[in-house]
């Protein structure tokens, strides 16, 4: 099934952890509009960073919707957005470096419809539809050496 073009509800509620230990994270019927909204803002990424490629590029989801017991189960807080699936784990290399997507990324979220972007340990990106109520933490990057505003080199 599909939640939008480009993007399948499986892809989405995907996760290896939650197969390793028998954790069922099908994505509850109330979450269904919310992951759509989630997977068109996908699109939207999508469609950008094709055009600033000029050509097709693929974004992959490392991390869609997670239930409570997968989120906790990867040590990850229970007001995750994924929780509510309003965010996804990303990576685009067809594109370039996690850096590189958020770089591109950071000077469109409001026409995108991206509440938060943070690049996170130099290895994925993480968009979400929901905007923080502290606006310095809308755009961050998390390292090993914590959370820091802005999107930055990871060290």
């Amino acid at each position: 099934m599909n939640l939008s073009t480009h993007f399948t509800l499986a892809e989405f509620t995907a996760s290896e952890t939650a197969a390793r230990l028998g954790i069922d994270n099908d994505l509850p019927t109330a979450l269904a509009a919310t992951a759509r909204e989630t997977c068109e803002m996908l699109e939207h990424v999508r469609s950008l960073l094709s055009k600033l490629a000029q050509r097709d590029v693929a974004v992959q989801i490392t991390s869609g919707y997670r239930c409570l017991a997968l989120n906790r189960a990867i040590g990850s807080s229970d007001s995750s957005d994924h929780v509510r699936a309003q965010a996804a784990d990303i990576k685009v290399p067809a594109f370039g470096s996690p850096l590189k997507v958020c770089e591109a990324l950071a000077p469109h979220l409001s026409t995108l419809g991206i509440g938060q972007l943070i690049h996170e340990f130099g290895s994925w990106v993480h968009v979400s539809t929901r905007t923080p109520s502290n606006p310095v933490n809308r755009i961050i990057t998390i390292d090993r050496l914590g959370t820091r505003a802005g999107i930055l080199a990871a060290r």
